[in-house]
């Protein structure tokens, strides 16, 4: 006969799913086709086999409510190329599933940090340093590292479960409570009562050798670009975006010329489509009164080494500018202080080049 506390418990993994089920439910009904359009982007390289293969590892070692979160709403842990997610136990989250969707959704983000780190990299944090979540402005910190007994503290809480599931650029932990108590009801009311530890400026990426203020919006970028229509496009630099990235750590500014539809996402290998994205990225914001002030035939560096691009000049009948004979139909379609985008009418076409990822 089962104990009372093996009903318990049964009870309450039932009431999690029945309630995440409903959330889930939920959110796909009042979900806008722009917010279908961003989850197709953030999550189209994370495959199903993947998804379940982590969900099951989740599983296994008790994480269930962490392990049901992951398959309903994938991409409130991967909205960014690479993923930690710190796990929390069953009973600490028990809980949360009376909040609000959007609540519990930023509390589970603020236990995943956009960067992958396995027990050894995080065994090779200095104490003290801290790690960006996918809640904007609220950290994490190391508070206790013992290369010996192995021994992590995240906000002075456990990794109870060391590299629970490391696949791809994926990395899952265990921990033993939330990073930030559960019990005050300003919770309820939004995220501003986490207790996320103060970092200064050289505590968090900066410690990575990149300083967070200069980085390019990557996220914001591929956000706005599938909420207006360019899924394509924002689908493939998605993809490709992890090697753009080691590429071009510092990199601080960029233009993005952006196609309406981008048929090489479909028929190019993943070498050569890294390619082809890369051939519509300038490593600097170039704006589109600074492109027509160029000479005509002028050459502009992209992130595709030895492949520039050319300013061949306005086209009489439409008084347009034109890029390698393509013209830009909607100049600066988003702009901010690190990046640009340009709508252009058809992707640039290159020569044939040889099948190497970077050269």
């Amino acid at each position: 006969m089962a104990s009372r506390s093996d009903w318990c418990q049964a009870t309450m993994y039932i009431t999690i799913s029945v309630v995440l089920a409903f959330i889930a439910m939920s959110t796909a009904l009042n979900s806008t086709p722009e917010d279908a359009q961003q989850t197709l982007a953030t999550t189209r390289p994370i495959n199903l086999q993947l998804l379940l293969n982590a969900s099951r590892a989740l599983r296994r070692s008790g994480f269930n409510v962490v392990a049901l979160s992951l398959m309903i709403s994938p991409e409130s842990f991967f909205s960014s190329p690479n993923s930690t997610i710190f796990a929390i136990q069953d009973p600490a989250l028990a809980s949360t599933t009376s909040s609000p969707f959007r609540v519990l959704k930023h509390f589970l983000q603020y236990h995943t940090s956009p960067l992958k780190l396995s027990m050894d990299d995080l065994l090779k944090k200095p104490q003290g340093v801290c790690l960006p979540t996918l809640v904007q402005g609220k950290n994490v910190a190391v508070t206790k590292v013992d290369a010996k007994e192995r021994l992590v503290e995240i906000n002075h809480v456990e990794v109870s479960h060391p590299d629970l599931f490391l696949e791809e650029h994926i990395a899952i932990h265990g921990v033993l409570a939330p990073f930030s108590p559960l019990e005050s009801e300003d919770f309820y009311h939004g995220m501003e009562s986490i207790q996320a530890p103060v970092c200064d400026a050289n505590s968090s990426l900066a410690a990575e050798g990149t300083d967070p203020k200069k980085m390019v919006e990557w996220p914001r970028i591929i956000r706005l670009l599938s909420s207006q229509g360019f899924v394509s496009f924002a689908i493939g630099l998605n993809s490709v975006l992890d090697g753009i990235l080691e590429d071009h750590p510092h990199l601080d500014s960029v233009t993005v010329f952006t196609p309406p539809v981008f048929t090489s996402l479909a028929s190019s290998p993943h070498p050569v489509l890294e390619k082809i994205v890369r051939l519509h990225l300038l490593p600097q914001k170039v704006t589109y009164a600074e492109l027509a002030s160029l000479p005509d035939k002028h050459a502009v560096k992209t992130l595709l080494p030895d492949h520039d691009l050319e300013v061949t000049g306005m086209v009489n009948a439409t008084k347009r500018l034109t890029i390698n004979g393509v013209e830009i139909v909607a100049p600066e379609i988003f702009s901010s202080q690190k990046f640009v985008v340009h709508g252009i009418s058809q992707s640039f076409k290159m020569a044939l080049f040889p099948d190497r990822t970077r050269q």
